[in-house]
Parts: C-alpha cells; sequence; structure tokens
C-alpha cells in the first residue's frame, strides 16, 4: 500500500472514530507502528490531525467537522473535569451566554439553581437540559438550526445577541492556536461566536487539549480576547505557560 493511500485511510479512520492510535492502526493496516508515526506525522504537516501520546485527533476544518452523536462519546470525564471547573469562574455573573456543544452542555447543567440566573444559548439540546429550573430564565437564539449540533445560527441569532449586554460568555471552539486564535469551521458558526464574544463583559474558554495548535477554516476571535482557559491535564505545562505568559489564566482540569 503506498503512503498516499495509507494515510487517506489513517485519516479516515481518525475522522470516524473520533481518534487514532497507533499501535491499532498499524495492526489494521499491517504495517510497523513507526511507519504510522511518520503517516501522522506528515497528515499534522497538512493540519489534517493533531498528534498527541500515542497517536492524533482529527482536526476539524471547512470539509470535516465532528457532530454532537461523536462529541457526547469522546473524552466524556476530562469534559466533565473542564465544566466544573468553568462553573467555578462564574462569580457574580447574572447573565450568561453558553456557546453550542457538548463540554458548555455539561457546563449548563451544573450552573447554580439557587439564584436568579439567565442563561442565552444557540444550542437547543443546551436550552431544554435547563429550562425546568424555576431560578433560570433560558433564552433560545432563533435563527436556521444546523443538524450536525443542532443549534441555531444565521442573522436572526446574530441580531438577537447584539440586543443584549452578557456577564459572562463561555465559549468553545475547534481550534485554539497563539498563532491563528480560535477557529471554528462554518462562516455561520463564527459570526454567532464573534457576536457572542463582542457583547460580553467575560470572556472565558473551555475546551479539550486536543483543540490547542489546531486550526480551522473561520478564525472568531483571538486568544488575547479571553480572561482565563479551562482545559484538562491533556494539555503541557509547557503549553500552559506559553498562553498564560499572554495574560490569560490557565486551569488544567
Amino acid at each position: 500500500m503506498r503512503a498516499e493511500e495509507r494515510q487517506k485511510r489513517i485519516l479516515a479512520l481518525a475522522r470516524q472514530e473520533g481518534r487514532v492510535v497507533v499501535t491499532v492502526a498499524a495492526a489494521d493496516l499491517g504495517v510497523a507502528a513507526e511507519t504510522i508515526r511518520r503517516d501522522l506525522g506528515e497528515l499534522e504537516r497538512k493540519g489534517h490531525v493533531r498528534r498527541t501520546h500515542g497517536g492524533a485527533y482529527p482536526v476539524e476544518s471547512a470539509g470535516f467537522e465532528t457532530g454532537l452523536e461523536q462529541r457526547v462519546t469522546l473524552h466524556v470525564e476530562a469534559k466533565r473535569r473542564i465544566a466544573a471547573e468553568a462553573v467555578k469562574l462564574l462569580d457574580g455573573a447574572e447573565t450568561v451566554f453558553v456557546d453550542e456543544g457538548y463540554t458548555p452542555q455539561l457546563l449548563a447543567a451544573m450552573l447554580p439553581t439557587d439564584r436568579p440566573l439567565t442563561v442565552v444559548t444557540a444550542s437547543l439540546p443546551t436550552a431544554a437540559a435547563i429550562a425546568d429550573s424555576e431560578n433560570t430564565t433560558v433564552l433560545l437564539l432563533g435563527g436556521r438550526v444546523r443538524h450536525r449540533t443542532l443549534a441555531t445560527v444565521g442573522s436572526w441569532a446574530c441580531a438577537m445577541l447584539s440586543g443584549f449586554v452578557i456577564d459572562l460568555a463561555f465559549l468553545g471552539a475547534n481550534g485554539i492556536s497563539r498563532e491563528h486564535g480560535l477557529t471554528t469551521p462554518d462562516p455561520v458558526v463564527a459570526d454567532v461566536k464573534a457576536k457572542a464574544l463582542e457583547v460580553s463583559r467575560r470572556r472565558i474558554f473551555i475546551g479539550h487539549h486536543g483543540k490547542f495548535g489546531a486550526s480551522s477554516f473561520c478564525r472568531f476571535a483571538d486568544v488575547s480576547d479571553f480572561e482565563a482557559i479551562v482545559t484538562d491535564n491533556g494539555l503541557s505545562s509547557a503549553e500552559a505557560g506559553r498562553y498564560a505568559r499572554m495574560g490569560l489564566h490557565v486551569i488544567r482540569a
């Protein structure tokens, strides 16, 4: 099997499973682990994957994006830890924007219910999960619903956001890097995230360590737009230090 064909199969596996493990791919393709590592290095150079210890994660791009059904099965415990740490940064916020995605959905379920709180979100699953709390007012942004993430996008969502002044925004991304900032594959999703960032006094990034160093198609924010980053302990202390030197509070759950 030629290297190009093998790399296509590795990338397809990564996108299907949410990650690729070197030893498993080597056994499946009948090649040495070192061959898979070289292939992953080439795929990373092309921007298709992000390498981690023992494997790699696919980078989401204009041509590929994971759906919510995949996100609810990947790195669940790490995402729970991230959400739990991020909620601690709520302080006295009375109005909160909660982004689309599974980690923000977990965070929303952990928001306090013993005091009045207004939650603005584009995510249908998030809105449904917290709407039964008597002390929580949920404002669901209008617009077209993306089938992949069950979140609203478009001019209606952005227009609704433009009428708010929000205390705190919890935002995710498909990729975050010191060079390219925060990115996502779809321009309409980027528009909603950028508008939420614009109307919020405080901004906190929440996301799995596999997002770091990756860049997608549409940039919607600079790293410096955020006061804090909450991720899991898979992010190296050296890399966390680089973000901290940019003025951010970095928490590794």
